[in-house]
């Protein structure tokens, strides 16, 4: 079962890298080895069969080849058959790193079945020296398309001569 949760928390955060849709920053570099090793660190784990919910809780680190993120909270909940995860919520404060990218949030909700990653509070996504924020960011998986509310803000640094 923490197989599973581990690998449902990888789906999770592979979802962030098709926002470049609608946002200008290229964040379609985002590549995962789904084969690659899946390693979660947290300070605990509570699983309760009765609720279908499993929760990481303190300093969880998902990691997956370049691919990291943590949160002071990652919570797993089942569909009504608990073989399937309908969703993940991390919260406390989330960070998704790759190689290239970054992304922060003060939450990240992945609902599985609709294919959609909403990060909301204090948004901001980086490439090099380039950076966007807002209050909420919508990516749709399923599309790579994204939008972003909420007083958005934006700096793009050009291309040296």
């Amino acid at each position: 079962m923490l197989r599973l949760i581990a690998l449902c928390a990888l789906l999770f955060v592979g979802g962030v890298g098709v926002a470049n849709a609608q946002t200008n920053v290229d964040l379609g570099g985002v590549t995962v080895d789904t084969s690659a090793a899946v390693e979660v660190t947290a300070d605990s784990l509570s699983v309760n069969q009765d609720s279908g919910r499993a929760v990481f809780d303190g300093n969880v680190l998902v990691v997956q080849g370049d691919l990291r993120l943590s949160a002071g909270q990652v919570e797993v909940i089942y569909g009504t058959d608990t073989s399937q995860i309908a969703r993940l919520v991390a919260s406390e404060g989330v960070t998704f790193v790759t190689a290239d990218e970054a992304a922060e949030a003060e939450q990240a909700d992945y609902d599985i079945a609709a294919g959609l990653l909403v990060l909301t509070g204090n948004v901001l996504l980086t490439q090099g020296p380039s950076a966007i924020s807002a209050n909420q960011m919508t990516i749709n998986v399923t599309d790579g398309t994204a939008s972003m509310e909420g007083r958005v803000r934006t700096v793009l640094q050009q291309g040296e001569n």
